[in-house]
């Protein structure tokens, strides 16, 4: 499955989670919720996958952790908070760029309507 076909794909296993659970819980639980939804249509994902990042000559090997990696081509951040902040948006950026990958999505669960709190970020490696 190419990048665009996982990214509908994870949206609509989201849109299944918070319909079945609403907003206000943890963070881990939509995590694992999403990532159950994922496995049940047999596409391969990582949970909290170890980010490098590399600077100059230095090497830090789990500088940062994607919350889901899935099809080894897509990045995932859950997030269940009131509002998304700068430092989220900068995540959605980062972590993609830094891991070579070219779509991520940051999804917020703490939303009364789901497509509120989804967004896709493609990077043009």
């Amino acid at each position: 499955m190419e990048e665009n076909q996982l990214g509908e794909t994870i949206l609509g296993c989201a849109l299944k989670v918070h319909k079945a659970l609403g907003p206000g819980l943890l963070e881990s639980t939509y995590e694992t919720c999403l990532a159950h939804e994922i496995g049940k249509l047999g596409i391969a994902f990582a949970r909290q996958t170890a980010l490098p990042l590399v600077y100059d000559s230095l090497t830090i090997e789990a500088a940062y952790r994607l919350d889901l990696l899935v099809g080894k081509l897509v990045v995932v951040e859950v997030k269940a908070v009131d509002r998304l902040t700068d430092v989220h948006r900068a995540q959605l950026l980062s972590y993609p760029k830094l891991g070579g990958y070219r779509l991520g999505y940051l999804l917020n669960f703490n939303v009364a309507m789901m497509k509120d709190g989804m967004h896709r970020m493609a990077n043009g490696l």
